[in-house]
């Protein structure tokens, strides 16, 4: 397993503009995790799952957590992506359960579009703090034929504007080209203090 960590300037000034030749629409679904198939058995002790979820129509949703933090794929990923891949944040985290697909002219899922909640460590206490919690809008690429599916993006949702938006331009930008594992998966637009630095970790 190989670790990729960025580290972003809190100000990113990258005019993302989508080609004129899309026309991307978005369609929602609810992440049921109550609902889902284990695909290993459950860590009750160090509170780690893995499951295989109900996603948009025959793509799938691939939830992982492990040491109070979250990890999801999306689409057709290959056993080695499911097995070995873990994107996530450095502070304890957790994502809502409401997925935004954004779907090309043809109808086909492209990227995914959700927002999690990232639990900041107060520097003199230590501990977690709701003061200091963020929001973050995770852009992810639908896993396509290469059998790769992986964040792409993310937006801080407090310190933009309109974080939704910035968040499809940048799914509708990047998802489609963006190699999973080679290319740079960063902040876009304005990033706060609670916007928590990435983590990612690969298959070899």
């Amino acid at each position: 397993m190989k670790p990729f960590a960025y580290a972003m300037p809190f100000l990113i000034l990258v005019p993302i503009v989508a080609s004129p030749s899309l026309a991307n629409d978005s369609t929602y679904t609810d992440l049921d995790t109550d609902r889902c198939k284990p695909l290993l058995p459950e860590d009750t002790e160090g509170g780690s799952l893995s499951l295989r979820c109900k996603g948009f129509k025959d793509h799938a949703v691939y939830f992982k957590e492990g040491d109070l933090r979250q990890s999801i794929l999306y689409g057709p990923v290959s056993d080695t992506y499911i097995a070995g891949v873990f994107e996530s944040f450095e502070p304890f985290n957790n994502a809502t359960r409401k997925i935004e697909w954004r779907l090309d002219a043809d109808g086909k899922p492209v990227a995914t579009i959700l927002r999690w909640f990232l639990d900041n460590i107060d520097p003199v206490t230590y501990q977690p703090s709701p003061k200091l919690k963020g929001q973050v809008l995770v852009v992810s690429k639908v896993a396509d034929g290469t059998g790769q599916g992986c964040v792409v993006g993310y937006v801080d949702a407090l310190a933009n504007p309109d974080p939704n938006a910035l968040a499809r331009q940048v799914a509708d930008a990047r998802a489609t080209n963006f190699v999973c594992g080679k290319d740079m998966a960063g902040y876009h637009g304005i990033r706060g203090p609670t916007a928590a630095e990435p983590t990612h970790v690969f298959p070899d």
